[in-house]
């Protein structure tokens, strides 16, 4: 059994305690908290399993890495605190830890991370004999291994466009929602998620992954923006009220050009009420969200996935699948040499010995 670490207990972290239990190569050693309130409580009831673990909750870090854990899934945000989240991750990894991550949205193409990122894990996996993989749903799967995977079942191939396309009413987060989206502000309101080059920092390394898989070469990087305003006030079951007037809905592309062309898309297509830019896709079967695949090509291809968790969230699905990538992955991590892995190097395997088990 390998001796894993959850390191934050809020969307990710709750889904990350419950993978690694149900994981049979896997045992919960340590669950690390930042809130006062969560210290001393146990894992299971943090997690919502409706069961004990025998695992309290603790905020000393120095502990828990002292104990020399084999693995730790880091699933503290790294969104408002990229330097903070980087400095822990490294720590863990010192300490000789395969750490697991959604967290740095710099290093999910490893290769094209910059140095101030990439240089410190290099030193990191050298002093310690840890390694680092960093990956999620969007950016993760549903713009790396899945498009790649569905692109291999055609004759030819002209685009790639990968879509997310939800209702973030019904996302657990309400600062990052309002604050870093910009959902019910004034529409001269400048969101930091929005803002110029950041859509490209967060998703630009997937558009790197893709292409490096398709051996093709990026002429350059662009971005498309489009906001549209809430035409009546509307209330939410989960935030409250959001004003007529205010950013109801986003919509952006990043783009990678090849030949003139966007070739690589990644969009997201996000509202805080389905009345909000009725014209632009939405989910299949009016849900609250979803991921979509969509090969132009001979022959065409389309794929949707769409997931849920958490009394049946798709939010929280959608955090279920990015920790699944992850936590299934710690074991294959064990056994490779130490190091900086990305999306192209780490399989994506069965669920191998767990079937049916609960």
């Amino acid at each position: 059994m390998i001796p894993t670490v959850v390191w934050g207990t809020g969307n990710v972290g709750r889904a990350a305690v419950r993978a690694v239990d149900a994981h049979p190569e896997l045992t919960l050693a340590a669950v690390l908290v930042h809130d006062p309130a969560k210290v001393g409580r146990d894992a299971g009831e943090l997690a919502g399993l409706g069961q004990q673990l025998g695992v309290a909750a603790t905020d000393d870090v120095d502990a828990v890495l002292a104990a020399r854990p084999r693995a730790v899934v880091y699933a503290a945000s790294g969104d408002l605190r990229p330097d903070e989240a980087l400095a822990d991750v490294v720590r863990a990894v010192r300490a000789g830890a395969v750490v697991v991550t959604p967290a740095l949205y710099a290093l999910y193409d490893q290769l094209g991370a910059p140095p101030e990122f990439r240089d410190p894990v290099l030193a990191a996996v050298a002093e310690g004999g840890g390694s680092l993989f960093v990956s999620g749903v969007d950016p993760g799967w549903a713009n790396d291994v899945l498009p790649l995977l569905v692109s291999g079942l055609g004759s030819t191939v002209d685009a790639i466009r990968c879509q997310e396309i939800f209702d973030y009413s019904t996302y657990d987060q309400e600062d990052s929602v309002r604050h870093l989206i910009g959902m019910g502000h004034p529409m001269e309101y400048e969101p930091p998620m929005l803002a110029p080059s950041v859509p490209t920092m967060v998703w630009g390394g997937q558009l790197r992954l893709m292409a490096r898989a398709l051996d093709v070469q990026l002429d350059e990087i662009r971005e498309a923006l489009e906001r549209r305003a809430l035409d009546e006030a509307v209330r939410t079951r989960t935030m409250g009220e959001f004003a007529a007037g205010t950013q109801g809905a986003v919509r952006f592309e990043v783009q990678g050009i090849i030949g003139g062309e966007p070739r690589i898309v990644v969009e997201h297509i996000t509202r805080i009420h389905p009345s909000c830019a009725p014209d632009w896709p939405s989910p299949p079967g009016g849900g609250d969200g979803a991921h979509r695949v969509i090969v132009e090509g001979r022959p065409r291809i389309e794929v949707t996935v769409e997931a849920t968790d958490e009394d049946e969230n798709r939010s929280a699905g959608g955090n279920a699948t990015a920790v699944g990538r992850l936590v299934n992955a710690v074991d294959w991590l064990v056994t490779a040499e130490p190091g900086l892995y990305d999306a192209l190097d780490v399989p994506l395997r069965p669920a191998a010995g767990r079937l049916g088990r609960k």
